[in-house]
């Protein structure tokens, strides 16, 4: 059963309060971040952003550069960035606020929703098309890149039909069209791109469409998707990955019709570097006329992090990377000339001090969400979070399908994570932390238990095939007041739980964590308050920092 808490239900009682701080994007003198791409002598290093940024699509206007990708379950979906050079990004907010069909986004969908957006300017707008295999192609649409966004479009129809990784292209001569892939999951059928008439304003298609290429004709070919559509010199191009997400390749397909025959070649591949599968992305011209290609590589707990790559063309076939041989294949470069000096070092916003009265940015919900979940007006300075009375529809003591968590994307290789809570609790079973998220997960916090209140670390094991949290750590709170909690993150993917009661003075609490991806995403981290009517926790701040040990 759902229960929201109500602001006036709220009576006077001891507190959970956590914390969250904000720090924008500012120049290289005083960037903290734990992860910075430019190295401030006119080169940068990959990836440009170590974060769980999906099949990233950038379209460049004059001479910025936009970016969207996916967001699967998360709400609210398709993260907007911008950037002057394509290696500082700063993130400043989502196309769509709450997934449609409501009732069926309320209950997180882990993997479903939001799969690999195409973003485009076309006839002074911007354009972003997706798919959801359950449902069909969508596309949102705005003059401003910040909004507000029209509301979703259902472009395909497809209920179960597998619908995914939508292109258009319009055309010189007026035409329009939508390339897609297909989920084999849904569908029973992948490795073939479909090709279809759509009309010029992207409210519909014309007809069922016509494979124009066949990844199975082609040798080692599988898994052929995620194409993005272009025009250039005459030729159509379609930029399509293959082989898979963690093991594949990057493939370019030519031809001087739009409906082909396209000759085939690849062009980007993991080769003597650590780069696993290099592919899906966009290929993005500057003004001056220099081209790059934006892709990610699927990496474990970080999700599928953004590498930029220089390209030049040679007899109209673009060689991207390093070491191109003879036959157009290229490597990632791991560092490169920047494609614009000049401009100051951003990243995307992790650290909050929630001194607004909008939430980050930064943050998602565990699916769509509602207002009265949350608080920024009720306690000056502090996110009060409202207690979130949730039951597993399979009956298991875990979080994976409670909506109410509030997270945001692991944001470095390592990382120091700090906050600090006041809790209110009430009944047996209210509970407040601090959450590493995935399908294995991880929390320490506070817990209400036998008319006590305990400090608690706890894990879940295989999450999304139901498990029952297992306490690793256990002790009496003795403190008064505020907690505070951290999270380090190491290099190796693991992750160590500390409390301290002043700030200064950190205990390790239960075992070395080792952490998890989520269904087809990264790892995350937040907070969630759990418990009966009456329950909650304010928020002061949420500081993420480069690694403190």
């Amino acid at each position: 059963m759902r229960q929201r808490t109500l602001l006036a239900a709220l009576g006077a009682a001891s507190l959970f309060l956590f914390g969250c701080q904000s720090t924008p994007s500012s120049d290289s003198s005083t960037v903290t971040a734990p992860w910075v791409s430019d190295l401030g002598d006119g080169t940068y290093k990959n990836p440009v952003i170590y974060a769980d940024y999906s099949d990233p699509d950038v379209v460049q206007v004059d001479g910025t550069y936009y970016m969207t990708s996916s967001s699967f379950n998360s709400a609210p979906g398709l993260p907007l960035l911008t950037s002057k050079d394509m290696v500082n990004w700063e993130l400043v907010g989502h196309a769509v606020d709450r997934q449609i069909p409501h009732e069926v986004f309320d209950v997180p969908q882990h993997g479903n929703g939001i799969w690999a957006p195409c973003l485009r300017y076309h006839d002074g707008k911007f354009w972003i098309f997706w798919g959801d295999p359950d449902f069909g192609i969508y596309q949102v649409h705005a003059e401003d890149f910040a909004g507000p966004w029209s509301e979703p479009h259902l472009v395909v129809p497809g209920k179960g039909a597998g619908l995914i990784d939508p292109t258009p292209l319009w055309d010189d001569d007026g035409q329009a069209y939508l390339l897609h892939g297909w989920a084999k999951s849904r569908a029973g059928l992948n490795n073939i791109l479909t090709l279809r008439r759509m009309a010029p304003d992207a409210s519909e298609v014309y007809d069922e469409g016509e494979t124009v290429i066949d990844g199975f004709q082609l040798p080692g070919y599988r898994t052929l998707e995620g194409p993005k559509f272009y025009k250039r010199n005459g030729y159509y191009y379609i930029f399509a990955p293959a082989g898979g997400v963690e093991p594949g390749w990057q493939s370019v397909f030519r031809a001087r019709n739009v409906e082909g025959p396209y000759e085939d070649r690849i062009v980007l591949a993991q080769g003597d570097t650590e780069v696993n599968g290099p592919h899906q992305g966009a290929w993005v011209q500057t003004p001056e006329g220099d081209d790059w290609f934006i892709h990610f590589q699927s990496k474990e707990t970080y999700g599928r992090i953004v590498h930029l790559q220089p390209v030049r063309w040679r007899d109209d076939w673009p060689e991207m990377g390093q070491n191109v041989n003879a036959d157009g294949l290229g490597e990632p470069v791991l560092r490169h000339r920047k494609p614009v000096d000049g401009f100051p070092v951003k990243v995307p916003v992790t650290t909050d001090e929630f001194s607004g009265d909008q939430l980050g940015v930064q943050w998602q919900w565990n699916a769509n969400y509602y207002d009265e979940w949350f608080s920024l007006t009720e306690r000056a300075g502090h996110l009060r979070l409202l207690a979130h009375d949730f039951d597993s529809p399979n009956g298991e003591d875990n979080l994976w399908l409670n909506p109410a968590l509030v997270m945001q994307k692991v944001p470095a290789p390592a990382f120091t994570m700090t906050t600090v809570l006041e809790v209110n609790t009430r009944h047996n079973g209210d509970r407040a932390g601090l959450v590493m998220f995935g399908e294995d997960y991880g929390w320490i916090g506070l817990e209400q238990r036998d008319g006590q209140t305990r400090l608690v670390q706890k894990t879940c094991v295989d999450a999304r095939t139901g498990c029952d949290e297992q306490t690793q750590g256990d002790i009496a709170y003795a403190g008064e007041g505020r907690i505070y909690l951290r999270l380090h993150f190491h290099d190796n993917q693991t992750v160590d739980f500390e409390y301290s009661l002043d700030g200064d003075d950190y205990q390790l609490l239960g075992e070395r964590f080792q952490t998890r991806r989520g269904r087809w995403v990264g790892g995350k981290i937040g907070l969630f308050v759990e418990g009966g009517e009456g329950a909650y926790a304010d928020a002061d701040y949420f500081r993420v920092t480069p690694p403190a040990r």
